[in-house]
């Protein structure tokens, strides 16, 4: 998209991938946590064993990475209250994760896994409102 339309894919663009990068990460490993035994019998590397004993840092350090990215990301493009409202709420589910996957448990780190489409809708959501007042407020914005 940036590309098709300034000719060039901007720092910005590129930020926003390593953001979600780091998304990716936090809910792969998650996933990876459910499998674990499953994997270290057949072979299979996967991000929790990559991490052993330290998914759960590496989950949640993910999650921070990707949300101060794209607090970040926010600020540069000048997003307003509605935006971080989103990030907030995505950090409350980011810290109820952790509630889920600290101990480990199978179904709670599928649940922990599942639960990111919340969390995601949490960051489109307040991006999309945001963009909406703003929107609104400049009507020149529509061309």
């Amino acid at each position: 998209f940036f590309f098709a339309v300034l000719g060039h894919v901007p720092w910005i663009a590129w930020a926003i991938v390593a953001a979600n990068f780091f998304w990716v990460m936090a809910y792969d490993t998650e996933y990876a946590m459910v499998d674990r035994d499953d994997d270290l019998r057949i072979g299979i590397n996967t991000s929790a064993i990559f991490f052993g004993k330290y998914d759960v840092l590496a989950v949640m350090t993910s999650y921070t990475l990707f949300i101060a990215g794209m607090a970040t990301i926010g600020w540069y493009i000048g997003a307003g209250w509605m935006f971080y409202i989103g990030l907030v709420l995505a950090v409350v589910l980011a810290v109820h994760h952790y509630t889920l996957i600290k101990d480990r448990d199978r179904m709670k780190c599928f649940a922990a896994f599942r639960g990111n489409n919340l969390l995601g809708l949490c960051v489109f959501t307040g991006l999309a409102l945001d963009f909406a007042v703003r929107m609104r407020a400049w009507p020149q914005w529509y061309g």
